[in-house]
């Protein structure tokens, strides 16, 4: 090991929200909290090191209008890259992006497969548009397509009604969740009405994107089952224009989704109050630019979470949600390192000193 290259991160590495080291290690990539023999070649960086952001909603391969080629999907995740987010839940997305996966200068991808959609009820060219009767069977094959994720949409303006309404019986969604859970895989939804969430949550839901509709009386349930929220605050900030440009042909949804606008914070504060799970997601890649995992976090403080939660929101607590390691012995060395504790500050997780990525400085 004496003739290796070594990284030394050194001032205060935060494994954990109480659990602080003086200095880390990078040794063939992998963390260790030993000093290595003999090390040789060694690059010193200083500051305050977190595990790699997580955004836990956001879509490579993606935008407004449907899947995108390889060399913008490469954009996307290098943008995420440099803002510190190295571990991404893609929350559905059309195109394929396992290349990606061969990348060692690329984030780590989660994918949830292919948005599943009532047909004529979400946005053009993105999801698998069905029928009720074939959930259960493109919840099973999504299953399989994806990393542990499936994506439902719960809920879409309903065109004769003229505002958001449920896209699925309970009965579909309970067989199309327990085809997921057969397979392996957790299962979320979009979800913006409150009127979509008692079905979902009775039938098995994992987790639930965007959250705006979540009521008083849901929030025990929705703690009680450890039922998630990603919160997307970014994208519901886009609220107040989507309904001025859809107002003059469907007045109440535009109504609709002002009120949940204007609720947003409190809905966001009350559900972490009630002790749901409450993780950091930008839903970028549909109509947001990537790269906002930091505006996210200040966001989630701006709703009432600690400023530990909402970095534990996108670190400590979102790996260990999905699944993925933060910095412990062994593991890879992907982390950030800041000028100035974001515990005391989450604004310091705009401005990253250092990337390193699979052990690698980026």
């Amino acid at each position: 090991m004496g003739d290796r290259a070594v990284l030394h991160i050194t001032g205060r590495v935060l494994v954990g929200p109480e659990d602080v080291r003086d200095e880390l290690w990078v040794v063939d990539g992998r963390v260790s909290f030993d000093r290595p023999a003999l090390a040789r070649d060694v690059t010193t960086v200083r500051g305050w090191a977190l595990p790699g952001l997580v955004d836990a909603h956001c879509h490579v391969g993606l935008d407004a209008h449907g899947a995108v080629d390889d060399a913008t999907s490469e954009r996307q995740a290098l943008t995420d890259r440099d803002a510190g987010a190295l571990l991404l839940r893609d929350a559905g997305s059309p195109a394929d992006t396992r290349w990606v996966d061969d990348r060692a200068d690329l984030p780590r991808i989660i994918r949830a497969g292919r948005h599943i959609a009532r047909t004529r009820r979400y946005i053009r060219n993105y999801a698998h548009e069905i029928e009720p009767d074939r959930l259960p069977e493109y919840a099973a094959r999504e299953a399989r397509r994806g990393d542990g994720w499936v994506k439902l949409v719960g809920d879409w303006i309903d065109r004769e009604r003229g505002d958001l309404a449920p896209c699925w019986p309970r009965e579909a969604l309970a067989a199309a969740i327990a085809a997921a859970h057969a397979e392996g895989a957790r299962v979320t939804a979009h979800c913006f009405s409150a009127e979509s969430l008692p079905d979902l949550v009775a039938a098995g839901i994992d987790c639930v994107e965007h959250a705006t509709g979540l009521t008083e009386e849901l929030l025990p349930v929705f703690a009680e089952r450890s039922v998630a929220i990603v919160p997307t605050l970014v994208n519901i900030a886009t609220f107040p224009g989507l309904a001025d440009g859809g107002e003059a042909k469907f007045p109440r949804w535009a109504a609709h989704l002002r009120r949940l606008h204007e609720r947003r914070y409190a809905t966001v504060g009350a559900a972490y109050e009630a002790g749901v799970p409450v993780f950091v997601g930008t839903d970028a890649g549909g109509s947001l630019p990537h790269g906002l995992v930091a505006q996210e976090v200040a966001e989630l403080v701006r709703a009432g979470l600690p400023p530990a939660a909402a970095l534990s929101a996108a670190s400590w607590g979102a790996r260990e949600w999905l699944g993925r390691d933060g910095l412990v012995e062994g593991a890879s060395a992907d982390l950030v390192v800041y000028a100035e504790d974001p515990r005391a500050d989450v604004r310091v997780l705009a401005d990253p000193q250092a990337v390193v990525l699979r052990g690698r400085m980026v």
